[in-house]
């Protein structure tokens, strides 16, 4: 099988914040990556803009250091790079001053796709755009990128929205989330509303709960101080969860098309119900032997931020109504995983015997690391000796089933970006979904300070806070081990 690489058109590409760290170690290597794959035109040209006096030289450099570092050696072919370096150029320039802003208008070409990613504090957001449009540089056709936090809070979320419809369409502003860029996330789609299989199955008769868990094994690092001042609620709940979610949950849109798809997603969230403190819980990962505890990596040793959230949302719909959602995240913990499970019930009555024990039927979907699709189905275990009852996994594993064709799948960032050259929001967040998600947040994070609640400490390399546990023992369920 051999994956069709579909060309866009010619573009210019700029990158603000282009010799930052998201810009080293993920955009310009994807996009190095799509010019090896013949997606891009040779008469592309990708601009950094960032605040440092380097000239494009410099800039074509640190870039070719990037890509050796961040590409998989197989993909680092020195023509090839020397090639792609050539389609760069570099401005210095001052995102709330006048520098540089001609110099970036004289390198923009006429009759090409425009675009511009906002790889920068979202403080600097408004600026841009409103210089972008002072300066004549982007028009009606042109396209901005934004990175997340889209805002801290309802309000924050909301003047930002403000600032950037001032100068660009919704239609022109695309919010990336690169978690809607992965291949098993897309996959998500195609697996509901692409086989009848699982369709008419796909609600509250047949499904008795679903778990969402994203876990991660390293701490908050280098980002101490921003995540400090987000939690993992903000850093990941109202994001990156809550699209999973969407997507899980969603009603099947009229068309795949963008405003189809996030017009359902949309309903879903504003679907959810409030959450009820007793099912949800907050932690923080504790001090071990040799490593350090959550307060001393945020440098704040009174810190209440939470690394850890597990909470049981409620749709109210008639597709879902009485199906919890369970959701969890957390930092420093066993494994790196990102897992959707779609637990069914129990057939209505078991022929077997009590003996045959319980068994269920599981839809795994697993995001990261080794994206693939499991269903755990119930078979009779081989030998005589009578019935009994086993559960194996049919395992789709993509990089086992699609072969060599797996390493070609794009990474998420290369995705987007092309998506956004062709101008499909399909995977991108709408402003009134943002909105909406937050407003569902807040009075979560708000009971929390009205509470003054303590996250509750949970060791380095386990599954999370006992609380978590017991919150789902309170409703007959059970957390799915975290593993690779």
């Amino acid at each position: 099988m051999v994956s069709r690489v579909i060309p866009v058109d010619d573009f210019d590409l700029v990158i603000f914040g282009g010799t930052g760290d998201l810009a080293r170690r993920k955009i310009l290597p994807g996009l190095y990556r799509r010019y090896c794959s013949g997606q891009m035109p040779d008469q592309a040209r990708i601009i950094g803009a960032a605040r440092g006096d380097h000239d494009a030289d410099e800039f074509r450099s640190m870039v070719r250091d990037a890509i050796k570092e961040f590409s998989k050696k197989n993909d680092c072919d020195d023509d090839k790079i020397e090639a792609f370096l050539k389609q760069l150029d570099f401005v210095s320039i001052d995102a709330r001053g006048d520098k540089g802003w001609p110099e970036l208008k004289g390198l923009m070409r006429d009759g090409v796709v425009k675009a511009f990613y906002f790889s920068v504090a979202p403080s600097l957001f408004g600026d841009i755009a409103e210089r972008l449009h002072l300066n004549e540089i982007a028009d009606a056709q042109s396209r901005i990128v934004v990175e997340k936090p889209f805002g801290r809070d309802l309000e924050s979320a909301k003047a930002l929205n403000k600032d950037l419809a001032k100068h660009f369409e919704e239609t022109q502003i695309y919010r990336i989330d690169h978690y809607l860029g992965k291949e098993t996330v897309q996959n998500l789609m195609a697996i509901r509303f692409g086989n009848i299989l699982f369709e008419p199955l796909w609600n509250s008769q047949y499904v008795d709960h679903i778990q969402i868990t994203v876990a991660e094994t390293v701490g908050v690092g280098g980002r101490g101080e921003y995540y400090d001042k987000s939690g993992a609620m903000r850093d990941m709940v109202q994001n990156h969860l809550m699209q999973l979610l969407c997507l899980i949950a969603m009603e099947p849109p009229a068309r795949f098309e963008p405003d189809s798809v996030r017009d359902e997603k949309l309903k879903v969230i504003r679907a959810l119900e409030p959450v009820d403190p007793h099912h949800i819980v907050r932690g923080q990962y504790a001090a071990t032997e040799s490593e350090a505890d959550y307060r001393t990596d945020a440098g704040d040793p009174r810190s209440r931020t939470e690394s850890y959230v597990a909470l049981r949302a409620m749709i109210s719909n008639w597709r879902w109504a009485g199906t919890p959602f369970y959701l969890r995240t957390g930092k420093k913990l066993k494994a790196r995983t990102s897992e959707i499970a779609v637990v069914f019930k129990d057939a209505p009555h078991s022929i077997f015997g009590p003996d045959a024990g319980r068994h269920r039927n599981i839809l795994s979907i697993r995001v990261q690391p080794n994206e693939g699709i499991t269903m755990q189905v119930t078979i009779k275990e081989p030998g005589p000796g009578g019935m009994r009852l086993i559960d194996v996994p049919l395992d789709m594993t993509f990089a086992e089933a699609l072969g060599e064709e797996a390493e070609d799948i794009p990474d998420a960032y290369e995705r987007l970006i092309m998506d956004v050259i062709r101008g499909n929001q399909t995977l991108f967040m709408r402003g009134d979904e943002v909105e909406a998600a937050w407003a569902w947040t807040d009075p979560i994070i708000q009971g929390w300070e009205l509470r003054n609640d303590v996250p509750k400490p949970y060791d380095v390399g386990s599954s999370g806070p006992e609380d978590a546990l017991m919150m789902m023992h309170r409703d007959g369920r059970r957390w799915r081990e975290i593993k690779e």
